[in-house]
């Protein structure tokens, strides 16, 4: 692997809250065009990885490079241009509840990167599009299902032509009939090359999809491998248990 292959470096990034560490000495790197998957137990860590490698949790240690550049947090400038090329998915949609679904899309065209508002609009339109919502530009937020207001947000993420995508359980605050339709995208974004890190629950999707996951449990990042590594037939990987656990109360849930 070249050094040009890869887009995403991070080395050592910790953070605690009071005396409790939440994020020990994370490190790996990330090759164009790959989807990584953070799997593990609730308060694994997975959500502050995200949040400390995009410094809206400023982490206590640790570096980012994007692209080859060491990311210099200190300088609002630099943090600025950098959050723009690294795009963030929340649980939670994120949404203004006062702007249609167009102008969720559109309002970082038009306030960060000072598009006229034609060429904007246009963008935004082919993001929706994009993620199926072409129909639905003119809804607010309240008018939209979960899964349409996530797909909004992913929309809005993509209009700004991430280098990396930072997904964090994105299906989490969804119905399960929801779902489905933004694992659909998430997929077609795989398949199209957007480079993801994503925390989630939904193993048997992202093992069909994933070039590795990131086990993390107490902070740690424990095991990371290809999925046929971790969750191999005859493997005694933590990250199997686990996983064969969640299939096993998914299973109970069904009954």
């Amino acid at each position: 692997m070249n050094d040009s292959d890869i887009i995403l470096k991070v080395e050592g990034l910790s953070k605690a809250f009071g005396n409790k560490p939440v994020l020990q000495d994370a490190t790996f790197t990330q090759r164009r065009g790959t989807l990584k998957v953070l799997v593990g137990p609730s308060g694994g860590g997975k959500s502050t990885l995200l949040q400390c490698i995009n410094y809206l949790i400023p982490p206590d240690q640790g570096r980012v490079w994007l692209d080859g550049r060491q990311i210099n947090p200190k300088s609002r400038r630099e943090l600025s241009a950098y959050r723009q090329e690294v795009g963030m998915i929340f649980q939670d949609f994120n949404l203004f509840d006062h702007l249609n679904a167009l102008e969720n899309v559109r309002i970082a065209l038009l306030k960060v990167k000072g598009m006229a508002k034609a060429a904007a609009t246009e963008r935004a339109m082919a993001e929706l599009a994009r993620v199926g919502l072409a129909g639905k530009a003119d809804l607010y937020p309240a008018q939209l299902s979960g899964g349409q207001k996530q797909r909004v947000s992913i929309a809005r993420a993509l209009a700004m032509d991430p280098k990396v995508l930072l997904l964090d359980e994105p299906t989490s605050a969804l119905d399960p009939e929801l779902i489905g339709e933004v694992l659909t995208v998430i997929k077609d974004l795989a398949q199209a090359g957007i480079t993801m890190i994503m925390a989630t629950h939904q193993i048997s999707f992202s093992a069909s999809l994933a070039d590795e996951f990131l086990f993390m449990e107490k902070g740690r990042i424990v095991e990371h491998g290809s999925p046929a590594e971790l969750l191999g037939k005859d493997c005694c990987s933590r990250t199997q248990a686990f996983c064969a656990k969640l299939s096993e109360l998914a299973g109970d849930a069904g009954q």
